[in-house]
């Protein structure tokens, strides 16, 4: 007994670890049921509506309301990346060739640590975040660690040793730089009002959405969560800026030599990324758990209200998974000179000169107010 009370402190961070990994990559596994369902629905389809589970056949309402809703479809999808012959074809620089999926998707799944995800209030009444790490840099850390996931594109790209796999690297590396540099002077504007002189709020996440118990931050940075919202689409190489995979001239792009279990990692890590994008920008623009704009956080203390945060906070990020995949069935692909256009020459003098206005904006509060 002694021991177990002496371990717990290390053995419960790994237990919640590996419980988020879980819910997490599960996650991954039905947002790729909705992009086949909700891009279905938009094309006047049915989707995946056939696999299913051999026990359920003696329910047939339960079973088939299941197997409509394509609920099975997931677990058929990964058994069958698993099972699949693994082809390496014989070109290829081996070993960095198997490393790049797992750094694709590392990435991913060290920066959920960092993200809140709902609020619960402590033993002395104290609203304290749900999160894994719990770090006044949260977001400098989820920028650092998720641009590394280019190097898994970059990677697999280099040491595929083909022509059509590594243009689709050089195009991912390109465009990462191209707007990385617009997302970071669209966040500045953010973490300037968060942590303005008098503010009770510090740079952490958690703060960023206690500050926007008044008014979401998305109504009066509008501009900024624009920027941010169009990088984000780029930095996850989603249609239309899907330029490392461009299925129309590059085959298949980086992944074009992979198959099997090692695409089926390309292909988690995607929407990995898509669920952490899609959750820090409900974090900083859309209010994070709070309710509405002008209704911050009704859920009350105790378990109950943790809940209720967290699947308000989750209801929200479902939302703009499925704002990622309406866009990706609605917008044609740009060609590759529009996307460095854009990146170069719209978004980046339009994120400087938003920091700029900001920047005064709040200097004059700040003078005004002294």
């Amino acid at each position: 007994m002694e021991l177990l009370n002496t371990s717990l402190p290390y053995l419960l961070p790994i237990v919640y670890a590996v419980a988020m990994i879980s819910v997490f990559m599960g996650l991954c596994a039905y947002s790729v049921l909705a992009e086949r369902k909700v891009s279905g629905w938009i094309q006047g389809r049915v989707g995946p509506n056939r696999t299913r589970l051999p026990l359920l056949g003696h329910i047939p309402i339960l079973g088939n309301l299941m197997t409509g809703l394509g609920l099975f479809q997931p677990a058929a999808d990964g058994l069958k990346f698993l099972f699949k012959e693994e082809i390496t074809p014989g070109h290829v620089r081996k070993s960095y060739y198997y490393l790049a999926p797992i750094v694709a998707l590392a990435p991913a799944l060290t920066t959920m640590v960092v993200v809140p995800f709902g609020r619960y209030v402590d033993a002395d009444g104290v609203m304290q975040p749900l999160v894994l790490a719990n770090v006044d840099l949260g977001m400098l850390i989820v920028l650092a660690i998720s641009s590394l996931g280019v190097y898994g594109i970059v990677l697999a790209g280099w040491a595929s040793n083909s022509k059509y796999p590594f243009l689709g690297g050089i195009r991912a590396s390109a465009q990462m730089i191209s707007f990385e540099l617009s997302m970071g002077l669209a966040l500045l504007p953010v973490f300037m009002w968060a942590a303005a002189p008098g503010s009770e709020y510090g740079m952490s996440l958690f703060g960023v959405v206690q500050s926007q118990q008044s008014a979401w931050l998305g109504l009066w940075q509008p501009l900024s969560a624009l920027i941010f919202l169009v990088a984000l689409f780029a930095e996850t190489n989603r249609l239309p800026f899907d330029m490392a995979e461009s299925e129309t001239d590059l085959v298949g792009g980086f992944h074009t030599e992979y198959g099997a279990f090692k695409f089926g990692l390309f292909f988690v890590a995607e929407y990995a990324h898509i669920i952490i994008g899609s959750a820090v920008f409900v974090l900083l623009f859309a209010g994070g758990w709070n309710f509405l704009p002008w209704l911050a956080d009704p859920w009350g203390d105790g378990l109950i209200g943790a809940l209720l945060s967290v699947g308000w906070f989750m209801a929200k990020v479902f939302f703009m998974i499925f704002f990622f995949i309406w866009m990706r069935w609605t917008l044609p692909r740009f060609r590759y000179d529009q996307v460095m256009s854009l990146g170069w020459k719209i978004l980046l003098p339009v994120a400087v000169g938003n920091l700029v206005l900001n920047t005064f904006i709040i200097a004059i509060y700040d003078t005004l107010t002294r």
